[in-house]
């Protein structure tokens, strides 16, 4: 008899601590106020700010060391666009941000006298298709536009994304024949001189025509009749 009274309490203490352990890992697993799904939560949490900390601290050491310029140029555009895609210690690009395919910043300061002498650093490029007729006119209007044919891409490069935009806007219009060469030259002259004063023309604040898509810009070319000869030619000895 003393030895059932001594195993009963025994038994119900053990009954109540597995119990509980057992209820405490069902709330802890099942439910979404569970210490465990809480703590798991806070783990995620964690891991995610880490990385996305760590972009930032990479981005903000890679331009550290910086020249001026393209340091206060890069600051702007992230304070804009966000970290960039890609970090390298001269180089931070960023992708399919506001309207532009690509934008590029480098720590240079290229040299470029037109419409006044200033530094480029700053690229960023859409999808357009440039006619070959056209690539003359625009090698003339400004050596900082940039056309890569073969997959549609054209850029504008200046320290400053307003003119960037201005400087393709004009492109586009020597492309669909609405101001020549030295028209274009001179209003991007007399449009800068006003921003200076702050007089800020549609031109410089956003594109103003539509970006092509991928498939409609790009100049894949055709193949060589050459090698078509002599591929055939080859074709016709195997047979």
């Amino acid at each position: 008899m003393k030895l059932n009274k001594l195993l009963k309490p025994l038994c119900l203490g053990v009954a109540v601590t597995v119990g509980s352990v057992y209820a405490q890992t069902e709330q802890d697993s099942s439910s979404p106020a569970g210490t465990g799904t809480l703590q798991n939560e806070s783990r995620i949490l964690e891991t995610s700010e880490s990385a996305a900390g760590a972009a930032r601290v990479s981005a903000e050491q890679s331009i550290q060391n910086w020249k001026a310029k393209p340091k206060e140029v890069a600051q702007q555009m992230i304070q804009k666009y966000g970290q960039p895609d890609e970090v390298t210690s001269q180089r931070l690009v960023w992708h399919d941000k506001g309207p532009w395919k690509e934008t590029e910043l480098v720590n240079e300061e290229i040299e470029h006298n037109f419409p006044k002498p200033h530094q480029d650093m700053l690229k960023q490029t859409v999808l357009l298709q440039v006619p070959t007729e056209k690539l003359q006119d625009l090698a003339e209007y400004d050596g900082s536009v940039i056309v890569d044919r073969t997959p549609g891409h054209i850029s504008a490069r200046c320290d400053k994304e307003e003119m960037n935009f201005l400087a393709l806007n004009l492109a586009h219009d020597i492309i669909q024949g609405k101001r020549s060469v030295s028209e274009s030259r001179d209003f991007y002259a007399k449009t800068v001189m006003a921003f200076m004063k702050g007089d800020k023309h549609p031109y410089t604040q956003g594109l103003q025509f539509q970006p092509m898509r991928a498939a409609q810009a790009a100049t894949p070319d055709q193949p060589s009749p050459i090698i078509q000869e002599k591929a055939g030619a080859k074709l016709e000895q195997n047979e």
